[in-house]
């Protein structure tokens, strides 16, 4: 997107102006996580404030991406951690919306997860496991394509909070994601307590409570709490070596000092956003 324009290709993250072309590129996967192999997302880091946005363009679409299992064996445990996370987070970030009748893809989204639950001790126990990563590598490519969109209108208010922590820190954005998710569903919990409970029960495999339905919805983030600290991630910001001191400052940069919301499950402002990060402690 820079290549072809005079000006700052910062602007586009700071959402003056969008892209009007852009260097065609092909892509060779070699972490399944972000899913940019499929998407036309892309995300940076700005020292100069520290500051992590993201800009959306078909433009950026890769023309052809090669997947390569093979290249995934050398990956550091915890980087598959947080790339597994991150690929349960693009799953999730959609399965939460306000959107109706959507029965198809919330079974896609559930088949999805339930998917990378199972494989994810896979490829801990043995990294050059070619047919475990070989599935992994195609959920984090369809989990992230846009297909799972199809009908509804996802949240994404967690991937937000969470850049503001690894814009600032430094911090990998799947062991972000791993604290923030858990905090953002206890905060919004019952703005849908119905649609927790469909997922606490058909993904964590949570038994149905009729007389207790708010029982099993917290029990299903309880077992993802637990199945993040399985695979070595914290599910809390001092795991991150993150202090506190800065909870503020985050909540701030997230809705750009208030004058924004962050979410479409349940729009956040700065006061939301910081409750969600004062439950990461």
């Amino acid at each position: 997107m820079g290549a072809v324009i005079k000006g700052d290709v910062w602007d586009f993250y700071l959402g003056r102006g969008a892209p009007v072309d852009a260097l065609p590129i092909g892509t060779v996967l070699t972490i399944p996580a972000a899913g940019s192999e499929a998407s036309p997302g892309t995300v940076i880091t700005n020292e100069d404030g520290w500051l992590k946005r993201a800009v959306n363009s078909e433009l950026i679409y890769p023309r052809f991406s090669i997947l390569n299992p093979e290249l995934a064996f050398s990956l550091p445990r915890f980087q598959v951690a947080c790339g597994i996370t991150d690929i349960m987070a693009h799953l999730m970030e959609r399965y939460f919306t306000n959107v109706t009748h959507v029965s198809f893809t919330d079974r896609l989204i559930e088949a999805t997860l339930k998917t990378l639950i199972g494989l994810a001790p896979q490829v801990m126990k043995n990294p050059q496991d070619y047919d475990a990563w070989s599935e992994l590598m195609w959920a984090g490519t369809i989990a992230h394509n846009n297909l799972l969109d199809t009908g509804r209108v996802g949240d994404w208010a967690s991937h937000d909070i969470e850049h503001e922590i690894s814009g600032i820190y430094d911090v990998a954005h799947g062991a972000g994601l791993a604290v923030v998710f858990p905090a953002w569903m206890k905060h919004v919990l019952q703005h849908d307590l119905n649609r927790f409970v469909q997922w606490s029960v058909r993904v964590w495999n949570v038994e149905m409570d009729v007389f207790n339905p708010e029982a099993a919805a917290r029990a299903g983030i309880e077992r993802m709490e637990e199945f993040f600290r399985s695979i070595g991630l914290g599910t809390r910001l001092a795991d991150l070596g993150v202090q506190d001191d800065r909870i503020d400052e985050m909540a701030d940069k997230c809705t750009s000092g208030n004058t924004r919301t962050v979410g479409n499950f349940v729009k956040l402002d700065r006061k939301a956003v910081r409750e969600v990060l004062m439950l990461t402690q």
